[in-house]
């Protein structure tokens, strides 16, 4: 059986979750890092030290076949891609393919969207000449998901989705999104709803493949979860209870 540790700092795993889940079977350990959410408004100095203390210490503990940063913001601020860890990218070339109106949004935190990383990752794509990309700052997005607002004040989450994007999308028509944080796919019922004529992406089902390849010759016959958080507070039980999730949550300090 492989074995996967999958981290971030709060529920932005969980998506990335649900796609390893669906195309391999693996003991897939959850760790929350709620102590240090959110990531996005990290300095880069700060994600470091974060990041490394939390890939060496989950190393050290469950000793996986794969560490999962599910996370854009570190993924894209430092250089952590190794052969046993996988990050989250924002998939620009297929957003590029997509376009129609050659006009592409990254949705992502502020530190990523204020970042010389961000830039440079968008001019490695090497993207055609006549495509424009626009950064998109979303950290207000992610904290509706992870204070579980998402669940319970639909409304208020449409209005600041309205406020955040709106006037972006129809001044720059753009019509392809990258969700560039592993919290925005949960609000992806209502990005389609009110913006139907954009294209949201989701990375989700590129790192699941990514991990597939990885670990094909350790599938199990059946997935497992364990949950771990660095917070006790409770609040991420409360919010993953709403969601059907009904796995203990156990404290881990690392």
């Amino acid at each position: 059986m492989g074995r996967i540790v999958v981290f971030d700092s709060g529920l932005g795993s969980l998506s990335i979750i649900k796609a390893i889940q669906k195309v391999s079977k693996n003991e897939i350990i959850y760790f929350a890092d709620r102590k240090n959410f959110p990531y996005g408004k990290k300095s880069r100095k700060e994600l470091e030290s974060i990041i490394k203390n939390s890939i060496t210490g989950l190393g050290k503990k469950f000793n996986p076949d794969l560490v999962v940063v599910g996370s854009n913001t570190p993924t894209i601020m430092l250089d952590i891609i190794s052969k046993n860890v996988i990050g989250v990218n924002p998939p620009i070339n297929k957003a590029s393919k997509l376009s129609k109106t050659n006009n592409i949004g990254i949705l992502a935190t502020e530190t990523v969207v204020k970042s010389k990383s961000l830039s440079s990752y968008i001019k490695n794509c090497n993207l055609s000449s006549n495509t424009n990309v626009y950064k998109i700052n979303g950290s207000k997005l992610v904290e509706l998901v992870e204070n579980g607002r998402f669940i319970f004040d639909k409304i208020y989450c449409i209005k600041l989705i309205q406020n955040v994007l709106s006037k972006r999308i129809t001044k720059n028509e753009i019509d392809v999104i990258t969700l560039s944080s592993t919290h925005l796919p949960f609000l992806k019922p209502i990005l389609v709803s009110e913006f139907p004529h954009v294209n949201f992406i989701d990375p989700a089902d590129n790192v699941a493949n990514t991990v597939l390849k990885k670990l094909k010759d350790k599938q199990s016959k059946r997935n497992s979860l364990k949950i771990y958080s660095s917070d006790e507070s409770g609040v991420l039980q409360k919010n993953l209870s709403h969601m059907g999730i009904k796995n203990k949550i156990n404290f881990l300090s690392i």
